[in-house]
């Protein structure tokens, strides 16, 4: 039997590094982590998911995509059929942001954010996982890696941006119900991690590596 192939995208500005701790059994799943790529001049997202499925080498993935990179592959599978969408700590449609992500977009206050200050591990890491964040700096330094001013520009209007309005009902979505970044009180029909936070990728491994095999083969208990 052939394995099957997940693909694995990091949240905003991390590195795949995020993955570490998720195990898959080997007899049934090929892991394949993804890593972002600096966006061209006025990329749309459509078209910048398009150039991250260049990378997928096979037929029917798995797409898993963490926060921001929840979104992508959510655009990705609009390009390429897919086996199934899991996102973790992110959203299906941007009826799901919290409030002050939509003043932004109403604002365009995201326009004035110096993202020269992103390229700072310390601002870097409260805007990509909230505000508890100085015991984590070391933590973070390891996981937060692409610093590059244009593609830190390109993704945080992306997000705040985005426009899908309407929920893919087939988009598995697994929330912690202590989220700060996306706040359980916004999203609809997720499978909720209790204690899990914006980075339970990194924390709350145990858990995912427990229920993603189910969750990826449709076998998990309702």
């Amino acid at each position: 039997m052939s394995k099957i192939p997940v693909y694995l995208m990091p949240g905003l500005a991390a590195s795949a590094l995020i993955f570490e701790r998720i195990a898959l059994p080997k007899a049934i799943f090929e892991m394949h982590p993804l890593e972002w790529e600096i966006p061209q001049d006025n990329e749309s997202l459509s078209n910048y998911a398009k150039r991250i499925t260049e990378k997928i080498t096979h037929e029917n993935p798995v797409l898993i995509g963490v926060s921001f990179g929840g979104i992508l592959v959510q655009e990705m599978a609009k390009h390429i059929a897919v086996r199934k969408v899991i996102i973790i700590s992110s959203v299906r449609s941007n009826a799901e942001f919290p409030r002050r992500l939509k003043i932004a977009e109403t604002t365009k206050a995201y326009k004035l954010i110096p993202m020269r200050l992103f390229a700072n591990i310390e601002s870097l890491a409260k805007f990509s996982f909230g505000e508890k964040v100085n015991q984590r700096l070391k933590l973070y330094e390891k996981f937060l890696s692409v610093r590059d001013i244009r593609y830190l520009n390109w993704a945080v209007e992306q997000v705040i941006l985005w426009e899908r309005t309407v929920i893919d009902e087939s988009v598995i979505h697994i929330h912690g119900d202590m989220d700060d970044v996306f706040p359980i009180k916004y999203i609809k029909n997720c499978v909720v991690v209790k204690g899990g936070t914006h980075i339970m990728i990194l924390n709350k491994y145990k858990w995912l590596n427990e229920n993603l095999p189910s969750i990826i083969l449709g076998t998990e208990k309702k």
